[in-house]
């Protein structure tokens, strides 16, 4: 039970290991595969893209490869399949020689991914070599005194193939006194041995014929025979003896071609030729045969040519000695041979990219290299390294495998090209050294905008221009490259004086020249301010703009214009005499007569003006100002100079040509206004004979029209206003009689003239009919009036009466007039003073505050809120005493208001009881209707 128990756990942890090996070898890509040798080209190994993962699309797009680490390429993929199939007929003996386990390993390469997958591949072994004896036929000699079970050793067959296709068995046939036995070597192999099974005799036989015959374990099996003649010699007492039975010498892979390794020596004890030894190879291999060669008088092993530890590490001999009676024995020599760093590392670039975008990634794989060394130890321990101050790095990929990725940002305008050298240096004393350098062209990408050569252009360009002048050219370089460099130019958008700047200047595209379309003007445009855009041929593009400053530089291309005095109208306009100037006769030197005012547009020195006295009545009289224009007397005037002076003054600039313009004067030397008008009078009648009257008739005329159309429009705004009195009067007829209802105590006389100490607002309602009239008396509005001038600006009012105006009806039914009636004027008490009329004159009292008043007869004034007439039946006489009044504000001090107030409700109910107590006492008249209902709305 517990045996199971351990066999079940050997078969678990059997399986783990297996299971484990097997995710070792998935997870480092690692692939196995099993082919037989002597297989044609492009048989199948494995498919490679399934085992992997591999897409079929991304193999044929990307490529793929397969590099072997043995001198011949063993293995190829397919890329339409992802097979891996053999490049060439394998031989395993050749590939693997004296190796029993033939694996071959290589890598699978994909380029675009820049990815190494390990593949092995064992090499199984098939029948195809026959068993093979060195040496065909062999010559053995004996004693015939030779004891019988004698052994002697006989040469031995090489298979090179393995495991039962190798050498299995030997067999001996020929001849009843010799028998055949096979003793193990120390390395495992068969050495066949002849042994003597009966005594020989000369006289019987002197030689005998044997065939020794060596089979393998094949299917069919395969044999090979070699012969062997013995010899039966007289008798040899000694055999030959090696010093050593076993010869080992450590040999150096560098040591010189011919050098003797070693010398093996062996003795005989007979004498004369039974005693002279003899040495021969009795066994080598075909290598070793190419490299030892033994000397067989002296035994010393030479050097036919260089030895490589990369190719055989240790050799093997088998050396004979004999004498010449037939007596031999044997020595075994072996040869190791010792490395030595002879072996420079190899670098391998397996993939490389050729161009890389300036915009790759860092950590994007650039190359992938192989670097080994075929020496060992130290010696082949290889490290690689990159050239400092490239933006690369080395990364460590798979066993020997190498990655150089990028490091940083690529700049192709900095640096275009890269040639990156890999270094490979072993461990060895000295260190040997290798490089290899790959070739690496960074591509552009548009990362660079245009950048023009000035920070600004400016230009100037005289005006008067021929249209498609050049006016400069602007420059722009790209340190992109290709397309992306190629820099195109344009103008942005803009108006110059409402219209597109396209159409003063262009810009050529290709070549960044600036052209006038059109003839620039110094005096419409000064400057142009515009910019000039440079774009790349990137996708997407790249643009910069740049200012350009275009002067328009001034020609002295317009005269001089004059302003004063004007240009002569044309003939009978009448206006010959506009710009006669008058000097008097008793001038003085030096007094200014005229000036003469000019301009030119130009700007600059061609804007500087000077003038000039050109022509004159008389020379001497009038002089010019050279730089002012002031036309001043020179002398003084006499008798005898005529009374009208033409004077031709010439204005000129200052520029290149001069351009001048004149001006003409007419000055009229006079002693007083009438001979002034005589001589222009008669002049005009010289200028136009025919005319009736002249200009000067006519300027008359219409002045005196003039006049009369307004003396005309004052009567008749003096009529209308009289007229609009009238109609007031009629409307409210004044009243000398005073206002009832209203106590004594409220008025003041000043030269016997009452007025009220407060004023009143009322809201009046008037209708054709008396009797619905409304007054509404609002004690809000009540406020105090003193004595008081009409301020400095207010001016009186003309007629002492404001405009009537109409008020809204109350009633629907019939029209009524809405008033505010002010009660400011005085009055006689009736027991006092007799009524009499309303004396004219300035007014003795005015209003302040809320309330408004005008000089006017003693009575009660209604001030004009809003009026809004319907068609008007015919109105009743308003009663005596009411006239129309504007309200004015009250103009009173808040402090006066106030004690005013005080003194009002103190007296209030006395007054109000004198006050109808003498309304009772006197009669009422049916004229003061109106003013009664004032006096009710009092109390």
């Amino acid at each position: 039970m517990c045996a199971a128990r351990r066999r079940w756990g050997r078969r678990q942890r059997a399986l783990l290991w297996a299971v484990l090996l097997a995710a070792w070898e998935a997870a480092w890509g690692q692939l196995r595969y099993s082919v037989p040798e002597e297989m044609p080209k492009g048989s199948f190994v494995g498919d490679v893209a399934k085992d992997l993962g591999l897409q079929l699309t991304a193999l044929r797009d990307r490529g793929v490869r397969i590099l072997d680490k043995g001198r011949t390429q063993c293995f190829a993929v397919q890329g339409k399949t992802g097979h891996l199939v053999t490049a060439e007929r394998i031989d395993r003996e050749q590939v693997c020689e004296s190796v029993q386990q033939c694996v071959l390993s290589c890598e699978l390469i994909v380029e675009g991914e820049m990815k190494v997958y390990g593949i092995q591949v064992e090499i199984t072994d098939i029948n195809d070599n026959a068993p093979s004896f060195r040496v065909p036929e062999k010559e053995l000699r004996f004693s015939e005194m030779t004891a019988p079970g004698s052994r002697f050793p006989l040469p031995d067959a090489q298979d090179p193939d393995s495991g039962l296709n190798s050498l299995q068995s030997y067999e001996l046939s020929g001849d009843e006194h010799f028998s055949l036995a096979v003793q193990a070597g120390p390395g495992g192999d068969q050495r066949p041995e002849l042994v003597l099974a009966k005594a020989l005799d000369r006289e019987e036989a002197a030689f005998h014929e044997l065939v020794l015959r060596a089979s393998d374990g094949g299917d069919p099996a395969r044999t090979g025979t070699a012969r062997i003649r013995v010899t039966v010699l007289d008798a040899n007492d000694n055999a030959p003896v090696f010093s050593q039975a076993e010869y080992t010498v450590r040999v150096a892979e560098d040591v010189p071609v011919g050098s003797v390794l070693v010398a093996v020596t062996a003795t005989d004890a007979d004498e004369g030729l039974n005693g002279q030894v003899k040495y021969s190879i009795e066994k080598i291999t075909e290598k070793g045969s190419q490299i030892f060669q033994l000397d067989g008088e002296t035994g010393g092993i030479t050097l036919l040519r260089s030895i490589d530890f990369e190719e055989g590490k240790s050799y093997e001999l088998e050396v004979q000695a004999h004498d010449g009676g037939g007596l031999s024995d044997t020595a075994k020599v072996v040869v190791s041979v010792t490395d030595v760093n002879d072996n420079a590392p190899e670098i391998t670039v397996s993939s490389a990219l050729s161009e890389i975008s300036e915009d790759a990634a860092v950590g994007t794989v650039v190359a992938l290299l192989h670097a080994q060394d075929r020496d060992s130890g130290a010696n082949g321990e290889v490290r690689c390294s990159l050239e400092q101050g490239v933006p690369f790095r080395l990364e460590k990929s798979f066993k020997d495998y190498y990655r150089v990725v990028t490091a940083r940002e690529l700049d192709r305008e900095q640096v275009s090209e890269y040639n990156v050298t890999v270094r490979a240096a072993d461990g060895g004393s000295p260190a040997l050294q290798s490089s290899a350098v790959l070739a690496l062209r960074v591509l552009d990408v548009n990362d660079n905008a245009p950048v023009f050569a000035e920070e600004r252009y400016s230009a100037r360009l005289a005006e008067n221009n021929a249209a498609g002048a050049l006016v400069l050219t602007v420059r722009a370089t790209d340190a992109d490259w290709g397309q992306n460099a190629r820099v195109r130019y344009r103008l942005s958008e803009g108006r110059v004086r409402g219209a597109p700047l396209s159409s003063y200047v262009s810009v050529q595209a290709e070549t960044g020249a600036l052209y006038a379309l059109r003839s620039l003007d110094y005096e419409q445009v000064r400057e142009l301010q515009l910019w000039v855009r440079a774009e790349d041929g990137g996708a997407p593009a790249l643009s910069s703009n740049v200012s350009v400053r275009l002067q328009i530089v001034d020609e002295n291309d317009n005269a001089p214009q004059v302003l004063y005095p004007p240009a002569a109208p044309a003939a009978g306009s009448g206006g010959a005499w506009s710009g006669v100037e008058l000097a008097p006769r008793w001038s003085e030197p030096g007094a200014l007569v005229a000036k003469v005012v000019a301009v030119d547009a130009d700007a600059g020195q061609n804007a500087w003006l000077s003038y000039e006295l050109a022509k004159a009545t008389e020379p001497g009289l009038f002089r010019v100002g050279l730089h002012s224009g002031e036309v001043r007397t020179a002398r003084f005037p006499l008798a005898r100079d005529a009374a009208r002076q033409s004077l031709v003054v010439v204005v000129k600039d200052h520029g290149r040509p001069a351009l001048s313009a004149t001006a003409t004067l007419s000055v009229v030397l006079a002693e007083s206004v009438a001979e002034l008008l005589a001589e222009l009078g008669s002049a005009a009648e010289a200028a136009a004979p025919g005319e009736a009257a002249g200009s000067l008739t006519r300027w008359l005329v219409l002045a005196v029209a003039a006049v009369s159309c307004l003396f005309v429009a004052f009567l008749l705004l003096l009529l209308a206003l009289r007229l609009r009195r009238w109609r007031r009067r009629h409307l409210l007829p004044p009243d000398s009689g005073a206002l009832r209802g209203v106590p004594v105590s409220h008025f003041v006389g000043i030269d016997g003239v009452r007025a009220f100490l407060q004023s009143y607002s009322h809201d009046v309602s008037l209708t054709a009919d008396s009797r619905k009239s409304q007054l509404r008396f609002s004690a809000a509005s009540c406020c105090d009036t003193l004595p008081a001038r009409p301020l400095p600006d207010e001016p009186a009012p003309l007629l002492g009466e404001e405009d009537v105006a109409a008020a809204l009806p109350s009633d629907p039914s019939a029209p009524s007039v809405s008033f505010s009636v002010q009660i400011f004027g005085g009055e006689t008490p009736p027991a006092a003073q007799p009524r009499a009329p309303p004396k004219a004159g300035p007014p003795r009292a005015r209003p302040s505050g809320g309330c408004s008043g005008a000089a006017a007869p003693p009575g009660v004034a209604v001030g004009r809120r809003r009026a809004a007439l319907e068609p008007r039946p015919p109105q009743r006489p308003a009663p005596a005493g009411c006239s129309l009044a504007r309200r004015r504000p009250q103009r009173q001090r808040p402090r006066q208001q106030k004690q005013q107030r005080r003194e009002a409700a103190r007296g209030g109910e006395r007054r109000r009881e004198a006050a109808l107590g003498g309304e009772q006492r006197r009669p009422r008249r049916p004229e003061r209707a109106g003013c009664a209902a004032a006096a009710r709305a009092l109390r």
